[in-house]
């Protein structure tokens, strides 16, 4: 008789019951719930980086073509792009530029732009939308809604 309950012991304890997998499932969910956005999160703000080395390599090219040439260009060939705008190396942002022409009583100008692109997941990243500097070297950023983040400074740094 011993024996007979010892083996139902053995066999009950080498399982599983429901209630013990929903509450392993339910934690593993709200860890998922919780590492997913941050990690996504994380990933996005490296992606940044693309954004401003591509702006900042644009706006070089600029400068370089201003000292030869008396102006700047908005053409991609001008600035050793095959296309402009266009996609930055990974494709998660858009490089535009645009110039304006010298007057009697203002300077050339250019504004670099590099707009996220939509569904590459950078979209999502709606606190540094587009990234924007200037001849002047002038570096700002804007939400997807238009709003100014340059004050805060978490785009650029």
């Amino acid at each position: 008789m011993l024996g007979i309950c010892t083996s139902g012991r053995a066999a009950r304890a080498a399982g599983f019951t429901l209630i013990e997998l929903m509450v392993t499932v339910v934690i593993v969910s709200i860890l998922a719930s919780i590492a997913i956005p941050a990690y996504m999160s994380s990933v996005r703000k490296s992606r940044r980086t693309e954004a401003r080395t591509a702006l900042l390599d644009l706006a070089a090219r600029e400068e370089r073509y201003l000292a030869t040439n008396s102006a700047y260009s908005s053409t991609a060939s001008d600035l050793g792009y095959s296309t402009l705008p266009g996609p930055t190396a990974s494709g998660y942002y858009q490089l535009n530029v645009s110039v304006t022409a010298p007057s009697s009583t203002a300077a050339a100008q250019f504004t670099a732009t590099a707009t996220a692109v939509a569904g590459t997941g950078q979209d999502k990243d709606a606190n540094c939308y587009v990234f924007k500097v200037t001849q002047t070297g002038a570096q700002t950023s804007t939400t997807s809604g238009g709003t100014d983040t340059t004050a805060t400074g978490g785009c650029w740094n």
